[in-house]
This record gives C-alpha cells, structure tokens and sequence, in this order.
C-alpha cells in the first residue's frame, strides 16, 4: 500500500456496529475515517454530540471522529464524491438499505457492508475472507449490471454463522452431509446492552427472529462456486440450526454436531484446524488474526469471557472436540460478533479487496 490513505465514509455510524468500526478504525494503516453519515435526525451535529449516552463501547469515542460532522447517510450525491469507499451498518428496511447500497455503487463509490439486504443478491460477494475470496471475482458481473466502472456492494456474513463455519472449512474435503448446531448468542448482536436491555439479565430468550434462517441458508452462499457471474449455492452440508439470546455482553457461541461422509479422526481435524491460514494470513492484512482459528485442550475452554478477544476478537477459538453418538463428531466454538462477525470482519474483507485492487482511491 501506498503512504497516502484512502478515504472512508462511515454510514449507520451512531449504532453499535457503526461505533465498532470507528474503534477498529481509528488507528488503521491504510483507511482514514473521513465522514460519518446517519439517520437525518442525527445529520448536522457533531459525532459526539449525535452519540451522547448512547455510546457503547468501552474504549472512549476516537477523537478525530468526535469532531465529525454527521451527515445524512440517505445524501449520496453529496457523500460519494467526499469518500473512496463506505462502510454500511445502516438501521434501515431491507428494501431501503438494498437501494441504499446500490446508489452507492451506481455513483462509482464501492460499499462493504454488513447489513443483509444483499447477502442474497447472486452476483454480490458474501465473503469470509478466509474462506471465499475467490468470490470476489463477481464483483465485474454486478459492475456490467450496474453500469459502473469502481462502484460494487460486497457484504459480510451474519453474525450468528461466524464461529462454526471456519471451523467445518478445513474439514469440508471429507464432505460434511449434515450439521446440527445451536448458537448462543450475545446481546450486542441486538444493538443492546444491559443498561438498555435488563430484561436480559439472568434470561434466556429461544428465539432470534431470522437467524436460523441465516444460520442455515448463508454458509451455502460462502462454499457456493461462481457460474455464468452468479455465485450458485452448494448443496451441502444440510444445516440444522437454532439461536438463543444468553446473558452475555459480546461472543457468540456454537455447539455444533457433524455427519461426514468419510469420517476423519480427531488427529487429522486438529491437524487441519492447526494447520488452517487463509489468504488475509498468507497476505498479511492488517486485521487477519496470526492463528486464525485455535483449539483448546482445557475442556472448560473456550469461554465468552475469556476467549471473545483471542487475535483482537478476529480469531475463531474451538474447543471440546469428541465423538458424537448421533452425528460423528461434536465441538464448541466461540466468535466475538461485534468484531470478526460484524465491524472487523468488513475491515478485513475490504482490506483483501482493496490489496486485489478491487478497492482504489478516485
């Protein structure tokens, strides 16, 4: 990368995920935070004005942000020229944040976002960079659609999906038929804390409107293979899921069941899973974690707690690993869902896709 940064606009940048990406953000190598966009009600004031009391992270609110004046994320005319890329977390309808992101494009500023409007769209990326950046090779399909020579949207996967999923990638040549998995899921994922959610404490919810669908149906976009400038869904493995809400601040945890067709031992899933570097790792990219994934021996491992953070909450931790009496083999693994599930994971997936030159200064 060349000294001179590119510029970044964040939109939706008042929320908990908008906030996420201004901590990750704030010291990065190659991306400068240059605009920040909203709702119309918080357009016009200064960031921290716009997100006084509301502010949820525990590191304070960056500096250069804090003296940024928020402008309406719904403006595209006015906020594309500025920016050389955005960021999306917007709370919008997915019909609304589906045009949204489009008009991006359409006015050449590429988007990476991490709401869901386009996880579906066959000819948008959906990536783990880790585990499908050759997806990116789309993205000049949806540009001929569009009509654009640098705008695109690329997304990142939902939350709930981002512990177990690189965990069953190393091991998918021994070809996984069927995957039971129930997620446990912490309240940041909802926007919320326990100041403003304690209705939480000490609860359990059973139910997460949409995520067992997500849960079940995106990783068959992530191992999809790209044809005729669509990415076409695998087929298998067949995923069971359910997603509860626990008292937890960040870290989504997963139990997971797996049916093989040719069932490994557990010296060669933990061979794979050791051995395990992706593409950001071979590159090098700012926010790859350096493990990617990393098991435990201690069976009390991992723990949201303890374990949310491991390689600055971008790593996935597994543990727990022992025969199943149903399916072959069980394992837990942890993901912090605000960081590599949601902010960090766009980071990293923008990081590969501006190292690729997908991603370049106007």
């Amino acid at each position: 990368m060349s000294q001179k940064k590119l510029r970044v606009g964040v939109l939706g940048a008042t929320g908990m995920v908008g906030q996420r990406f201004l901590a990750l953000l704030e010291e990065h190598p190659w991306y400068e935070v240059t605009l920040l966009a909203a709702s119309a009600q918080s357009a016009g004031k200064s960031y921290a004005d716009a997100v006084a009391g509301r502010w949820a992270l525990k590191t304070k609110v960056p500096a250069a942000a804090a003296k940024l004046r928020v402008e309406n994320a719904s403006e595209v005319a006015k906020i594309a020229p500025q920016v050389d890329f955005v960021f999306c977390a917007v709370d919008m309808s997915k019909e609304e944040t589906a045009k949204l992101e489009e008009d991006y494009a359409r006015a050449e500023t590429p988007v990476v976002s991490n709401n869901s409007a386009h996880r579906g769209t066959p000819d948008v990326p959906m990536m783990v960079p880790e585990l499908n950046p050759q997806h990116a090779a789309v993205i000049e399909a949806q540009r001929r659609r569009l009509g654009v020579k640098r705008g695109f949207v690329a997304v990142k996967p939902n939350c709930s999906l981002q512990s177990y999923v690189p965990a069953l990638h190393p091991l998918m040549d021994f070809g996984p038929k069927k995957v039971a998995v129930c997620t446990y899921q912490a309240i940041s994922g909802a926007g919320k804390t326990f100041e403003s959610w304690p209705e939480m404490v000490d609860n359990l919810i059973p139910f997460i409107k949409g995520e067992e669908e997500k849960s079940e149906k995106e990783p068959m976009k992530i191992w999809g293979s790209i044809r005729d400038g669509k990415i076409v869904a695998a087929a298998e493995p067949v995923i069971s899921a359910q997603c509860i809400r626990v008292p937890a601040s960040d870290g989504h945890m997963a139990a997971v069941f797996v049916q093989f067709e040719r069932k490994p031992s557990k010296d060669e899933i933990l061979a794979r899973w050791k051995g395990f570097r992706g593409r950001p790792q071979e590159l090098g990219l700012p926010s790859a974690p350096e493990p990617f994934l990393q098991y435990f021996e201690d069976e009390s491992r991992p723990q949201t707690r303890l374990d949310r953070d491991a390689g600055k909450g971008m790593a996935v931790t597994i543990g727990r690993l022992r025969p199943d009496v149903l399916f072959d083999w069980r394992f837990v693994a942890l993901s912090h869902n605000t960081v590599r599930g949601a902010a960090g994971g766009a980071v990293l997936t923008a990081e590969l896709l501006t190292k690729d030159g997908y991603i370049t200064a106007k």
